[in-house]
């Protein structure tokens, strides 16, 4: 039998009295990229989303949460969350900062937590994946819930599609 996976994640939302699911996908080597884990596992690349991490121009950190297939647009970014420039955070200031690895970062139960926001395209979806914070597993809760678990807000943060 396999051996129940435990996470902060998973230990955050269960303490909160929070629904969720798991969904779990073999690790490769070469790291898959969100869009084809969410074809592994069934889901609508639309309902996975990723976390990515960025500097503000204050020196701060901040937290966006986008859907896997779409790119981050920095300056609406930084419109949106009030600033005149963000970066994306050095991938070796990943692991120090937030106690996740590239792959299985989570918006979730971070070592602190950083301002929040999530692509408003979240609202139109009953649920949705982020990483349960390890490579391998994704939690799939309702975007509300989401939101409330992060101290969230949401607004439009990617790249227009084309």
């Amino acid at each position: 039998m396999a051996k129940a996976i435990k996470t902060n994640v998973i230990r955050h939302l269960t303490a909160a009295g929070v629904k969720f699911e798991t969904k779990e996908y073999p690790v490769s080597e070469d790291h898959l990229d969100g869009v084809t884990i969410a074809r592994e596992t069934g889901m609508d690349p639309d309902m996975v989303y990723k976390t990515l991490v960025l500097c503000d121009d204050a020196r701060g950190h901040l937290v966006c949460v986008i859907p896997v297939a779409r790119e981050l647009d920095l300056k609406q970014v930084a419109r949106a969350t009030g600033h005149k420039s963000v970066s994306m955070l050095p991938m070796k200031d990943l692991l120090p900062l937030t106690g996740y690895v590239r792959g299985g970062c989570s918006p979730i139960g971070m070592k602190k937590a950083f301002p929040t926001f999530i692509d408003e395209a979240c609202l139109s979806l009953d649920t949705m994946a982020v990483s349960a914070g390890i490579r391998g597993c994704q939690v799939l809760l309702s975007p509300q819930d989401l939101i409330a678990q992060c101290g969230a807000r949401t607004a439009s943060l990617c790249r227009e599609e084309i």
